[in-house]
């Protein structure tokens, strides 16, 4: 295992003090190798030591200008600084370099996602979701995306496809709940919240959508 190698495995054992100085150790003895600086920004950008993280990916950038990773790096710290607009900017950069992988798919379509700009969210959440079909939070982050632009049919198969991964998935039950309420089957809207609310006790939108459903059956009856 090499120093780098070393470094990731600190990182996911949660050794982070070991992690900074194997990288440390690695950027002296090769200052030139933008990995190097890469992997030390996803340390920083674990740790939430964002301008840090943005000075290490810039020097990855500067050192290879075909370093997608790098860009994509500078997308997240701007992502989470909620600089929205930087951050798809650098996202964009990161796939046009050439990472054709889910997570700058995913993460472009969160920023549009965010800024409430749904329907510009839809093409890149349904690439993500062609990538990583079975990752979870793509699948359903997708189906709200579908839903905010009123393609409830296929919102209601993306959501399914969440319960698939996911069987204790309340959201998932949740916004399956609020469709069939829209096409006016309640006692299927009743099950869905009725589920969330099983899975998580304190899920007040479900737990409204059910008294909702309650009192218009009362209303029914009278």
């Amino acid at each position: 295992m090499n120093q780098i190698d070393q470094g990731i495995q600190y990182m996911k054992e949660g050794k982070l003090e070991e992690a900074a100085q194997y990288f440390t150790e690695a950027i002296e003895a090769n200052p030139e190798e933008p990995v190097h600086y890469i992997n030390f920004g996803n340390l920083l950008l674990h740790m939430k030591d964002y301008q840090r993280a943005e000075r290490f990916y810039g020097k990855a950038a500067e050192l290879d200008e075909k370093a997608a990773t790098a860009f994509y790096g500078l997308g997240n710290v701007y992502f989470e600084t909620e600089q929205l607009d930087k951050a798809q900017e650098y996202f964009q950069i990161s796939i046009q370099k050439g990472l054709e992988e889910a997570d700058p798919y995913f993460m472009l379509g969160m920023t549009f996602l965010y800024d409430e700009k749904f329907r510009l969210s839809l093409p890149y959440l349904q690439r993500a979701s062609e990538l990583s079909p079975n990752d979870v939070d793509i699948q359903f982050q997708y189906g709200l995306a579908l839903a905010q632009t009123q393609q409830l049919d296929q919102a209601k198969t993306i959501f399914e496809r969440t319960l698939e991964l996911e069987k204790q998935h309340s959201d998932a039950h949740y916004n399956l709940g609020v469709i069939a309420l829209y096409n006016e089957q309640i006692k299927r809207a009743l099950h869905h919240f009725n589920c969330a609310i099983d899975i998580q006790p304190d899920h007040l939108l479900a737990g409204n959508g059910k008294k909702q459903i309650e009192i218009m059956l009362a209303d029914q009856n009278e």
